[in-house]
């Protein structure tokens, strides 16, 4: 029996240690592997980085990062080492989403990420103070984050054709710059109230959406020059929009207006407008013309139209 004892007894032992050594083995083993992971991950990082260098250019005095038609559906951390960049330029890289570090790039003034499949939009977005073009066209993006507000520098912003955007921020507004915004082709039912505290908005397009109206209070934006408002379902103009001295160009085509309101006959800056494809309830022939030049002037601009269809509106009423 005391044989028997010491045998299981140096058994036990045996096993023991080789319990030991082979749990120390694991672990010698599953440091090696977290070693070469990381040392793969040092690799495609530099490889990474030597790829985006290769992709900055000087133009015009600035660093830019020009990437078109690769994909790139994430951006690597590595990117930071380029802090230096001051214009991203991304197309069709299929990129997914713009990365939270994207507020450390504080020297960024154009931020170009169009033709993605960009689905939200950061609120670190708010740190580029001196960022003054945000292009975010043709994504997937479903809401505009009020952070935006914050790129106090910002002069353009473009999120058309994303197809789901339909309401902006009022902080919006506060954006004292920003001369030039393209919505078109999104989701707007209604018109955005920031829009009409905007002192310095030059240039709005948003057409391909689903306004009904527009506000009595349009004539806020008293420096706008240019609006597209075509292939909407407004099936009338405020009288306001009379008092929007400044407005060159005015595009109305594809709605639902049966009429136009003859305080536009006084909008004496108004070079072009189009009304056409609405069901405007009088039927106006214009003068022949001269010659085919003239015509064709005549038809493209619509200026014509838009008085003869005035006096017949008034004459009829009167």
């Amino acid at each position: 029996m005391a044989e028997t004892a010491v045998c299981l007894g140096t058994f036990t032992a045996v096993k023991t240690l080789w319990e030991v050594r082979i749990h120390k083995i694991n672990e010698e083993l599953q440091k090696e592997k977290e070693f070469r992971q990381r040392l793969l991950l040092v690799w495609e990082e530099r490889a990474a980085l030597a790829k985006l260098r290769e992709k900055v250019i000087n133009e015009g005095g600035r660093a830019i990062l020009r990437i078109e038609e690769e994909e790139w559906k994430t951006l690597p951390s590595c990117l930071l080492k380029l802090i230096h960049l001051q214009e991203w330029q991304l197309h069709r890289t299929s990129l997914q989403k713009i990365p939270q570090f994207i507020g450390r790039f504080h020297s960024l003034v154009v931020l170009d990420l169009s033709r993605n499949s960009i689905e939200s939009v950061p609120k670190e977005i708010g740190q580029l103070t001196s960022l003054q073009e945000l292009l975010l066209s043709y994504n997937r993006i479903k809401s505009v984050p009020k952070e935006i507000s914050n790129c106090i520098s910002l002069e353009r912003l473009e999120l058309a054709v994303n197809r789901s955007i339909c309401d902006l921020p009022p902080q919006l507004s506060d954006l004292k710059k920003l001369s030039h915004i393209d919505l078109c082709m999104n989701q707007f039912t209604a018109f955005p109230s920031a829009l009409l505290n905007m002192p310095n908005l030059e240039w709005l397009d948003m057409g391909g959406n689903k306004l009904q109206e527009l506000p009595d209070t349009i004539d806020r934006m008293e420096n706008l020059h240019t609006l597209w408002l075509q292939r909407n379902e407004i099936n009338s103009l405020p009288e306001t929009i009379g008092n929007m001295k400044n407005l060159s160009t005015l595009v109305l085509s594809n709605n639902k207006l049966k009429g136009i309101p003859a305080c536009m006959k006084d909008m004496t800056n108004l070079r072009f407008v189009n009304f056409r494809d609405n069901p405007l309830e009088l039927e106006v022939t214009l003068p022949p013309c001269e010659n085919t030049d003239e015509e064709e002037q005549q038809e493209m601009f619509g200026i014509d139209f838009m008085h003869m269809y005035i006096q017949e509106s008034l004459k009829k009423t009167g």
